[in-house]
């Protein structure tokens, strides 16, 4: 496994320059540990066998916290659970036609971290786990918040998100570094260990982000969202991107940020329908969103209620609709102004203390800001990322190394 480590002088040298910049709010970082890198390479079976390897430990631990959170929250037997849940959908055939390899990789985790095939293929269906315990007793659990920026003459596009979840996978951050083949190019994908994907960024400038929009219609047999992170960032150019993430059956409601090289598009996806979302249908250089549908009317019918609520402007002490405003307020200035900074300032709110864009991590609570990151994309794409919220870790640099 290999571990980007930051050496005490670096720290300090780090304080001091946070410090001098009065104009910026004060930052106490709590975690000066990097995400791990883990570096794969390959063909799915490949990358899928070297990843359960290197994290066989982690894998187990992470899966033991998980199924205690399903006892915990479901107050069944988890393995009772994850029965049901996988009799009641039927992801295979989408995931072995639209991404074959991604199922390989999936395969070659369980192998390789001995853990079964059925609690690993599970496990990379959170949305969609989401979605099934959504169904029985109404419950949602989301929290991520996304922005989009196109190029402009003073900087590049930018794809950046808060990605929210559960909080027994704290301390399982992990970015994975897919080396290049003939078919794909390089990838850095922010992921938890056992997982293929939580969103992520190619070689070729294209970087997708996405959050749940649990009141959209799901579908059991659809792609899911792991999967179609990993079916995207798998194309080589942004044509290409587009059509594979508007045309494959979706198994959940969301909502993608998806960036092309210098451009970006927001698009609310359901079982039934993509539809493109533009916060400013005049300013197509700058998207952002929550955990909310607004152009796409595909409503599960024990939502729609609600989803008028939403609409009329009846719920705006929604967290959603409250996360959303902090986004709108902070990006409330050109376009061309919108640097890398001013994200991550965005992206450290807490302009609602009870409804906080950065959900800092505490033990006991239901959820956190696991990463935080900003995908700069062009002609130098990059990944920056955070280990848990970006009020507790600076965000740390990664730059692509092969050119392909």
């Amino acid at each position: 496994m290999k571990y980007f480590t930051t050496s005490i002088f670096t720290i300090l040298m780090l304080t001091i320059c946070i410090n001098s910049f009065s104009q910026q709010p004060e930052i106490k970082i709590g975690n000066t540990k990097n995400v791990p890198v883990i570096e794969l390479q390959g063909n799915g079976r490949q990358r899928g066998l070297q990843h359960g390897k290197v994290l066989k430990t982690e894998i187990a631990e992470v899966f033991l916290k998980w199924k205690n959170s399903i006892q915990n929250d479901s107050k069944q037997n988890a393995d009772t659970v994850i029965t049901a849940f996988l009799k009641a959908t039927n992801f295979e055939p989408a995931i072995r036609k639209h991404t074959p390899e991604i199922y390989e990789e999936i395969k070659g985790i369980a192998e390789s971290s001995g853990q079964s095939f059925r609690d690993v293929l599970c496990f990379q269906l959170v949305d969609e786990f989401w979605v099934y315990i959504d169904r029985l007793n109404n419950i949602k659990k989301h929290h991520c918040s996304d922005i989009g920026v196109a190029a402009t003459n003073t900087h590049p596009a930018y794809v950046s998100q808060n990605m929210d979840l559960e909080s027994y996978m704290n301390g399982y951050q992990i970015l994975l570094h897919i080396a290049p083949t003939s078919n794909e190019p390089e990838q850095y994908i922010l992921s938890c260990s056992g997982l293929v994907a939580l969103n992520g960024v190619n070689s070729k400038g294209i970087g997708l982000c996405m959050n749940t929009l649990m009141e959209l219609t799901a579908s059991t047999d659809g792609l899911p969202v792991s999967c179609i992170i990993r079916g995207v960032l798998a194309q080589k150019n942004g044509k290409s991107a587009l059509k594979f993430l508007k045309t494959v059956p979706h198994a959940s409601g969301q909502n993608y940020i998806l960036g092309t090289f210098d451009k970006v598009y927001d698009f609310e996806a359901s079982a039934n329908k993509v539809v493109r979302y533009l916060p400013d249908p005049s300013n197509e250089a700058l998207v952002y969103h929550t955990n909310h549908p607004i152009s796409n009317d595909d409503v599960k019918p024990w939502y729609q209620a609600f989803q008028k609520k939403l609409l009329s402007d009846e719920a705006n002490d929604d967290n959603s609709v409250i996360r959303l405003a902090s986004l709108k307020n902070r990006l409330n200035i050109p376009v061309t102004k919108i640097t890398d900074n001013v994200l991550k300032e965005a992206f450290r709110a807490k302009d609602d203390p009870k409804n906080p864009v950065c959900r800092t991590f505490q033990e006991g609570k239901s959820g956190f800001t696991f990463s935080s990151v900003i995908f700069t994309l062009g002609k130098n794409p990059s990944i920056q990322l955070t280990n848990g919220s970006p009020d507790q870790s600076e965000y740390d640099l990664h730059k692509f190394t092969s050119g392909k």
